[in-house]
């Protein structure tokens, strides 16, 4: 079913399936397309190519997809998402650290309580430590999330912040049994960002850092 923003009670809200009236197979075709991306980057072997690449395909996906999550008005004008150009020094390949268990359960205001558990932690030079999420129920995935220095800033990024990884959505950029693929340039906003509609997961206090991340998607809204 469909979540609308539920009573958060200290907690990130959920982002849901879909709002309410989209059609379902739109949704899957949307998620499909996102996939594929992801899956063209972890081949690539040129990143700038890997990231113009998924650039480009979300532009093409926000552009003309009926599962955009862009209102009507912000349809019309647009012209590309704010993203930043490639700098490999933001990629890293960081070890999954153990961390003692956290349950996280997020109300919703449709579908009850939908439960995350901290699977451990990453450690990033320069940048600070972020924890890492599993989706306790149906379907599983990896998510991390990120707020930084610049969330909430004019013309820096999102204020509830960004996601790095959300592999139930596809986002996932590789990795091992024991190590994950973090790429700060395919940061990228959650869809509460463009329509209010939706309600979205976002960063806990373990995935906010005090550094300003300056590369992947940029943020110039006003949801």
């Amino acid at each position: 079913m469909p979540q609308r923003r539920g009573t958060r009670r200290g907690l990130p809200p959920i982002e849901g399936n879909y709002p309410w009236g989209m059609p379902a197979l739109d949704v899957a075709d949307w998620r499909r397309q996102v996939f594929a991306l992801y899956a063209a980057a972890r081949e690539a072997s040129d990143l700038h190519a890997a990231h113009d690449l998924w650039r480009r395909g979300r532009d093409r996906l926000f552009a003309s997809h009926p599962s955009s999550p862009l209102l009507p008005a912000d349809l019309a004008a647009f012209s590309g998402l704010p993203v930043r150009p490639y700098d490999p020094d933001w990629r890293f390949t960081a070890p999954l650290l153990a961390a003692e268990p956290t349950r996280l359960e997020v109300e919703t205001g449709t579908d009850g309580v939908v439960p995350f558990e901290r699977i451990g932690f990453v450690s990033i030079p320069s940048i600070g430590t972020l924890d890492v999420w599993r989706l306790a129920s149906y379907g599983g995935g990896i998510f991390i999330p990120v707020k930084d220095a610049l969330a909430g800033v004019p013309g820096g990024t999102y204020g509830g912040g960004r996601y790095l990884i959300d592999t139930v959505k596809g986002a996932d950029l590789g990795g091992d049994s024991s190590s994950l693929v973090l790429d700060f340039n395919f940061a990228y906003n959650p869809s509460c960002a463009y329509d209010p509609a939706w309600a979205c997961p976002l960063a806990p206090v373990g995935n906010v850092v005090d550094v300003e991340i300056p590369v992947g998607e940029r943020y110039s809204g006003a949801h």
